[in-house]
């Protein structure tokens, strides 16, 4: 960089960093470095709505202090007619705050069917491909407190397990790059004060308001739940002591995965020895089921019924050939093989 560009950046960055003169943003900022605490490169996926704006102008800051590199993605997933003048006017809302996005576009068929699941897993598939092309180990995503909540009851309503219940924390993996959540911990409108502050405007998604969709009638749930006494508080607290617990689970699981496989990179296959299935069920449930997620390079876990019909089949004493999440799983003697599915 020349001296006259680094100039130009130097008077940028002063000037962004004169928003946190304000004492509450000062705050919200201060809360969201405790939750980040990384110290290289990263990238941030924005839609647009008040909660993923205010997160860019949190992580632009991040980045200033720390002198880190970072990139913003914005997704166009073309499922509905405006969906890239969207994209296009939010690249221009970045760009107002000194914020270079790359918009990325969902080419090819689009869902009929389960549409807002699909977007997201195409959403985060988009974006990690970006990060891996990159060398980028984390990606933060705007999720807050409502989201964290919301998440839990879907759960519940599904019969999740206590892994499913929990899957909304601050820092978790998808295809070997963490995913950051520094904002889980905040509340909606105090990320609507900080998009409302900087960037003056920001999208207001009409199917946020489309009962249609499972997750706004959870929503308007919580806030009858609320009325009767369980509030985001409470309810948070639960979740919380519930991770403590599954935090222990998953240590267990760890320990055997590490003690219990061969991995091949050459082969891209996991060698499963006998002692892997020689622990509790929830165990073997459960590693079995990450090793499948990570060697398919999947954003969610494969369905339980399915888990369960390959740990039965391993029980059978009989050898057997079958697929999984993009994954060839075989029985030979008493080994079990995972290969990645090309």
């Amino acid at each position: 960089m020349n001296l006259k560009n680094l100039s130009v950046a130097n008077k940028i960055h002063n000037k962004l960093l004169k928003t946190l003169n304000n004492k509450k943003l000062k705050k919200f900022f201060l809360d969201f470095k405790k939750n980040l605490n990384i110290n290289s490169p990263f990238a941030v996926g924005v839609s647009g709505g008040a909660d993923s704006l205010a997160t860019a102008y949190l992580s632009k800051i991040y980045a200033i202090q720390f002198g880190l590199k970072v990139k913003f993605f914005i997704v166009d997933h073309k499922l509905r007619p405006n969906s890239t003048e969207e994209a296009q006017y939010v690249r221009r809302l970045l760009k107002k705050c000194f914020i270079e996005a790359k918009i990325l576009t969902w080419k090819g068929k689009k869902p009929t069917s389960n549409i807002q699941a699909k977007a997201r897993e195409k959403r985060y598939e988009l974006i990690l491909n970006e990060c891996k092309k990159l060398n980028i180990n984390h990606l933060i995503i705007g999720h807050h407190l409502e989201d964290k909540l919301e998440n839990f009851i879907l759960r519940l309503t599904r019969g999740s397990g206590l892994r499913g219940l929990v899957s909304f924390q601050k820092k978790t993996s998808m295809n070997k790059i963490n995913i950051e959540r520094p904002c889980l911990d905040f509340k909606k409108k105090n990320l609507i004060y900080i998009a409302n502050y900087i960037f003056k405007e920001f999208i207001k998604d009409p199917s946020n308001e489309n009962q249609d969709f499972k997750r706004v009638r959870v929503r308007k749930l919580l806030e009858n739940l609320s009325l009767e006494g369980l509030d985001q508080n409470k309810l948070d607290t639960t979740i919380n002591n519930l991770s403590y617990s599954n935090k222990a689970i998953e240590y267990v699981v760890d320990e055997n995965i590490n003690k219990n496989i061969f991995y091949s990179k050459k082969r891209k296959s996991m060698y499963l020895n006998q002692n892997f299935f020689e622990c509790t069920d929830e165990i073997k449930f459960r590693s079995l089921s990450k090793c499948i997620r990570e060697l398919g390079n999947k954003y969610y876990f494969a369905r339980a019924e399915k888990i369960k019909r390959i740990l039965n089949l391993v029980s059978s004493n009989k050898g057997f050939k079958t697929t999984l999440g993009g994954c060839i799983i075989k029985k030979t003697n008493n080994t079990v093989i995972i290969k990645e599915e090309i």
